[in-house]
């Protein structure tokens, strides 16, 4: 939604379906649709899977193994010179180009995530300043109730947030199934990202001066792969 809201074409692919998605969607492996397609289009994100990288995964899940797709993805993406966003949580392998929070962008969520930017010739990007938290995360710590501003979008209980306020912390109005919620990135953030790339890209700013061309030919521009 956020690339779309900076002017995109989005095309999303996940290996299940997800019949609430808001555009063009291809069920398959990412992998294989990247192979197959990527060429297609001048940018793509993608979100491998992070469950391999979470706190949760080295703390509470410890011992359960889990696909890492970040290399093979990478691979890829330089393979066929396709400029790329691929995002994730902390502790995955990922160059750490921009991190992102809510609260930079005055939502109900703090949801840091990481950002590398595979932008082919691209002007640097300017990272946006990590604003202070207001307060805590809502909910129960270490048998401590805790109130703050923001709500813990992620897992059931304990305070967390419902599918009603997950909704509203993040902007997202298109799904109301909890796994959704729980997994995916306000759209605030890709708007933002999205907008940077249509400045600083390759054939942005410096090759396409006026925006409205610019737009005109951003017509099936994105691949968005989970």
């Amino acid at each position: 939604m956020g690339y779309w809201l900076a002017g995109f074409d989005v095309v999303g692919v996940d290996i299940v379906p997800r019949p609430r998605y808001p555009f063009e969607f291809i069920q398959g492996d990412a992998l294989d649709v990247m192979q197959d397609r990527c060429q297609e289009f001048l940018l793509v994100h993608a979100s491998p899977p992070c469950q391999a990288h979470t706190a949760l995964t080295k703390g509470t899940n410890k011992g359960r193994t889990y696909i890492d797709l970040i290399p093979q993805m990478r691979e890829l993406c330089v393979w066929y010179g396709v400029d790329w966003v691929m995002e994730n949580v902390n502790g995955a392998a990922l160059r750490k180009d921009l991190t992102l929070c809510g609260e930079q962008f005055g939502l109900g969520v703090l949801r840091h995530r990481n950002f590398e930017l595979g932008w082919i010739g691209c002007a640097p990007i300017t990272p946006m300043p990590h604003r202070r938290h207001r307060g805590p995360v809502r909910g129960w710590r270490h048998g401590v109730w805790r109130d703050g501003p923001y709500i813990a979008a992620y897992g059931k209980g304990g305070g967390k947030g419902t599918v009603a306020e997950m909704q509203q912390a993040m902007g997202i109005t298109w799904t109301d199934v909890h796994e959704e919620l729980t997994e995916a990135i306000p759209p605030a953030y890709t708007e933002w990202i999205g907008r940077e790339w249509l400045v600083r890209g390759e054939w942005g700013a410096n090759r396409e001066p006026d925006p409205k061309q610019r737009l005109a030919r951003l017509r099936r521009s994105l691949a968005t792969v989970a």
